[in-house]
């Protein structure tokens, strides 16, 4: 068989390497400080009452006393939660999953449909921000004079005056610190211990160190959070469509830009649009961003631009709303679709875990058993000729308030019950019950036999709960 060769012709390829030139060759440039100037309007009225009420929440609740005991204590080391009348134990893991999953649906259907307002509004990152923002204007003075301080070199003047930022800041973060870990721990022996340097290593650590992520997170890092730490920032875009309620700016009619005269009713004969370019959308974002770029991933709709937009539009005499919380297909003159499938969606999904959530709860019963047999032998003889199996019932009483608890096994007949038949329980507190059950070897129809033991509410019956076992005959 003839072999045909195959001419193999070689192929130079030249991989040509572009490097940058000494003008590009520069390190990553720092990052540039963000001189937030102060404005006030109806999205920043809003968001500032929001921010006051929730805050006002997480600082009081921790306070409130119920039933003789805090009402929301999270005891981690004691592994249950009093939440009100409510204590969850390690067993109700499933409820603590429902309310992380209505929490992320909520937060979906939220930006389905008004973007990131979650960040502008209500985010504790951006509410601590913006009171480290308040501090540090309210003592080193306005946008303008907290630059010109930046630039002064150092005297007693800018040293006091950041020494006294950084003083209140720290003495916030610690105060917010201690409310936090108050959540945790009993709060009032907490304030007291600590001031009094009789606090817990762990209490201690614990307080330290959320102090020092606030000061930093709030103080320093403020829109770093949002740009380049925080997840949200990035997969939110996976929830935005045509239709999402966006800040954004109305290019038609803003463009083009350029300063003009507030007297110069002539100015679209100009060519010049709306926008007057004086920059106080971009001097009052938290991220440093020019919503007149475009949608970009940094804005967290705090409306801060809208408020000093319309700000100047009502200076200037001209309608208000050219950067404004409006859709896509809006800007495009097309009609919004409130009702579309995503949205929809999300909103269906969010009713089925809200309702599991509350079929859960409801199902819930105030106490819980466990049983674990005797691990030394499966069964022994009495010097009476019966055969004897140990059990231990580990029972909890979930409810807040003393219990007393009846105990019973059912599925043998002429079986003995060695031990107590009742049990109380303060609210809250686990027992371990030793018990055997005795049975005479006539009555043993085989030689494992299944039976049931039960606990149930002396004071109301019907809340009761019962577990299989075994019971080892011998033969």
């Amino acid at each position: 068989m003839d072999k045909q060769k195959i001419d193999v012709k070689n192929i130079p390829v030249e991989v040509q390497v572009h490097r940058p030139d000494g003008s590009t060759t520069a390190k990553y440039a720092s990052r540039d400080r963000i001189y937030v100037r102060a404005v006030k309007g109806l999205h920043q009225s809003l968001r500032r009452n929001m921010g006051f009420v929730f805050m006002a929440l997480f600082f009081v609740l921790p306070w409130i006393q119920y039933n003789g005991h805090q009402a929301i204590l999270l005891d981690i080391f004691e592994q249950k939660f009093n939440i009100f009348g409510l204590t969850l134990w390690p067993q109700d893991f499933t409820l603590l999953a429902w309310i992380f999953m209505i929490a992320a649906y909520a937060l979906f259907f939220v930006t389905t449909f008004y973007g990131r307002v979650w960040c502008g509004y209500l985010c504790p990152q951006s509410v601590w921000t913006f009171i480290f923002m308040w501090f540090e204007e309210k003592i080193q003075g306005t946008r303008n004079q907290r630059m010109k301080l930046d630039q002064e070199p150092m005297s007693v003047k800018k040293f006091w005056k950041k020494a006294l930022t950084h003083f209140c800041w720290l003495a916030f973060a610690l105060f917010t610190s201690l409310i936090f870990v108050g959540y945790f721990t009993p709060i009032a022996p907490l304030f007291m211990d600590f001031f009094t340097l009789q606090a817990g290593f762990w209490a201690v650590l614990s307080v330290l160190f959320f102090t020092v992520c606030t000061y930093g997170n709030a103080g320093w890092m403020r829109e770093i959070m949002c740009t380049h730490i925080c997840p949200y920032a990035r997969f939110q875009s996976a929830m935005f469509d045509k239709d999402t309620y966006t800040v954004t700016y109305d290019e038609k009619r803003g463009e083009n830009r350029g300063p003009r005269s507030k007297k110069d009713v002539q100015y679209k004969e100009k060519g010049l649009g709306d926008c007057i370019d004086c920059n106080l959308c971009v001097h009052v974002c938290p991220t440093g961003i020019d919503i007149r770029n475009g949608l970009q991933y940094e804005c967290i709709n705090c409306g801060a631009c809208i408020d000093a937009c319309d700000d100047t539009m009502e200076k200037m005499g001209y309608p208000k709303g050219l950067i404004s919380y409006t859709t896509e297909h809006t800007l495009q003159g097309r009609p919004a679709k409130v009702f579309r499938p995503k949205l929809v969606g999300y909103f269906l999904v969010l009713v089925i875990v809200c309702v599991a959530f509350v079929v859960n709860l409801s199902i819930r019963k105030p106490l819980e058993l466990d049983i674990i047999r005797d691990r030394g032998a499966l069964y022994r003889e009495t010097p009476e000729g019966l055969i004897e199996n140990t059990y231990t019932l580990s029972i909890i009483n979930k409810s807040q308030q003393e219990k007393t608890f009846a105990l019973a096994v059912t599925g043998v007949d002429n079986i003995n019950w060695i031990g107590p038949e009742q049990v109380t329980l303060a609210g809250g507190e686990s027992r371990n019950v030793v018990i055997s059950l005795s049975l005479d070897p006539y009555y043993a129809s085989k030689p494992v036999l299944d039976l049931t033991f039960s606990i149930s509410d002396t004071a109301a019956p019907e809340i009761s709960v019962s577990q299989g076992n075994k019971f080892f005959a011998g033969r």
